[in-house]
């Protein structure tokens, strides 16, 4: 009640602070960012299974990562001269990125390739050409992404489908060719047309395959924000934050019959 109708942050992020051992080691930069590396991507997977939204992961994710540079007293960089906070800080964002791009392994070579075009093109239209070269070092075709579903080849371009212009009667366990980008963009569609209930429904469809869709998204996110395109960023951001709500509805629907009006938006 208190944020209702003001600025309030969506999420709350607490950093606690610990005395750190009079015994502490010094450390070189290249041991501090091992040590990042090594444990950064465990912390994700918990801050992602707590579902910490897109727009706050970067800012989850100094806590773990600062946990790594306070255990030393000095992190030394190569001049032998202490690495400051603002360092370690574009670091532990810098390893976190990686350990985003990591997770891109789960995805099937379609979505692979998806990433990799909305990156550079979104959903603006892009060189055939170009499209066909790319399809090869990700192991698909132009005319495989075609045929999933998720891009439009006309007069030698290529665009991605935005969630919009998706079909309404999409069923995954008739596709073919299902892909991880259409689940996040499908649920998407769903939920901007009919709301979490008619996600939830769409969800349920889709069973254990749904978790990946969500972490499709932070990636999403992520690149979004790199771009300064707001618009697809919140689409992504919105999706994790109902993803609690969606996923409660899907478990009670399993029991329940489908209501005529939310099946018909799926």
């Amino acid at each position: 009640m208190i944020a209702s109708g003001t600025n309030a942050l969506a999420s709350s992020i607490v950093l606690v602070c610990r005395p750190r051992s009079a015994l502490a080691p010094m450390a070189t930069r290249g041991e501090f960012v091992a040590a990042l590396k090594a444990e950064l991507p465990k912390a994700l997977v918990l801050l992602q299974a707590g579902n910490i939204a897109p727009v706050d992961l970067a800012q989850a994710a100094i806590g773990p990562g600062m946990a790594v540079y306070t255990r030393y007293a000095k992190v030394l960089d190569a001049e032998g001269k202490p690495l400051s906070v603002r360092a370690a800080l574009a670091l532990i964002n810098r390893t976190l990125d990686e350990a985003l791009a990591e997770q891109e392994g789960d995805f099937d070579a379609d979505t692979r390739w998806a990433l990799t075009w909305f990156e550079q093109h979104g959903f603006a239209d892009g060189d055939y050409g170009v499209a066909e070269q790319l399809s090869k070092s990700k192991n698909t075709s132009v005319s495989g992404l075609v045929e999933a579903g998720i891009l439009l080849s006309k007069s030698g371009h290529v665009r991605l489908f935005k969630p919009a212009e998706l079909p309404a009667d999409w069923d995954p366990s008739t596709d073919n060719r299902l892909t991880v980008w259409e689940m996040v963009h499908h649920l998407i569609r769903v939920l901007e047309a009919g709301g979490e209930g008619a996600a939830a429904t769409l969800a349920a469809k889709l069973g254990a395959k749904a978790e990946t869709a969500r972490e499709l998204c932070y990636r999403l996110y992520t690149l979004c924000e790199r771009k300064k395109r707001a618009t697809e960023a919140m689409a992504y951001n919105g999706l994790v934050q109902s993803w609690p709500e969606i996923t409660r509805l899907a478990a009670d629907s399993a029991a329940k019959p489908v209501d005529p009006q939310q099946a018909a938006l799926i």
